[in-house]
């Protein structure tokens, strides 16, 4: 993994003692889940996050206090997503002018302590060998875990006409998801190359998931190359989900072992994709 991905992070023991007292499940997803994809002009969208697996997921009301940026960007630049506290959807967003708006979720870390059980199968899942390996080498695959838990959560809405020229784009999250292509300008038989960046790097050797609403269990999977890259050939049709979990040590005086950082990026695929779109 890069160097970068070994820096340590801490966390202010106000945040820690919110975090403690409101986390949502750990080694469940976070996800953007609009209102519509496809909203008109002028038009209020909003902006529900879900909490689940496999895109079943519980509705997580707005929190300010675990909100580091809620923002989305369209052609004029990046704007704030209001709301009110306790209410789902967690924000709302105007559409205008038309095209492709990058909605963004970053939260503050969250705190959580998982038996070692759990904690081992969860570093299974997401594809954190390197995880495992260091606690087996530190005699700890036996003990419970400590975790600083972070929501890098992005979604992709498209208001007109689809074009190649429309393109997702970085939010300086920690963690992010990118589309390099427009999913919603892609053929049928055209892959989505997705990069993966932490701290504003690509990130190697990190697996990436990505599943379809209509066949949640039916996952894609792929380890990002050199340059932090995956591609993935998707169906038609459907919402998709596509994420990416990566950890590092914690810092020694945050009260935790381990932060981790859960990326997600969401759009939807019309049923009749035009094959050519050259806007």
């Amino acid at each position: 993994m890069p160097h970068a991905g070994w820096m340590r992070f801490r966390l202010p023991l106000a945040m820690l003692a919110i975090a403690l007292s409101s986390s949502p499940l750990l080694a469940h997803d976070l996800w953007i889940e609009p209102t519509t994809f496809a909203p008109e002009p002028g038009q209020w969208v909003g902006v529900r996050l879900r909490v689940g697996q496999d895109l079943l997921g519980d509705p997580l009301p707005r929190h300010a206090a675990l909100i580091d940026r809620f923002v989305f960007e369209d052609a004029t630049g990046r704007k704030p997503v209001v709301g009110q506290d306790g209410v789902d959807p967690a924000g709302l967003l105007r559409v205008e002018p038309p095209g492709l708006l990058v909605i963004g979720y970053h939260s503050h870390p969250s705190a959580v302590e998982l038996p070692s059980e759990k904690f081992n199968r969860y570093l299974r899942e997401e594809g954190l060998e390197t995880i495992a390996a260091l606690r087996a080498r530190d005699h700890e695959t036996e003990t419970s875990a400590r975790e600083l838990f972070s929501r890098c959560a992005k979604s992709l809405v498209l208001s007109g006409a689809p074009s190649t020229a429309q393109s997702d784009r970085p939010l300086g999250f920690t963690l992010e998801l990118v589309a390099e292509r427009n999913p919603y300008a892609l053929g049928t038989d055209e892959e989505l190359p997705v990069r993966l960046i932490y701290q504003e790097r690509p990130l190697a050797d990190a697996l990436v998931v990505a599943m379809n609403r209509l066949n949640p269990a039916e996952k894609l999977a792929a380890r990002t190359d050199a340059a932090g890259r995956v591609r993935f050939r998707l169906r038609p049709e459907g919402m998709w989900l596509i994420k990416a979990v990566h950890m590092v040590p914690a810092a020694a005086d945050s009260q935790a072992k381990w932060a981790s950082f859960w990326a997600s990026l969401t759009f939807e695929r019309p049923s009749k994709i035009a094959q050519s779109h050259k806007g």
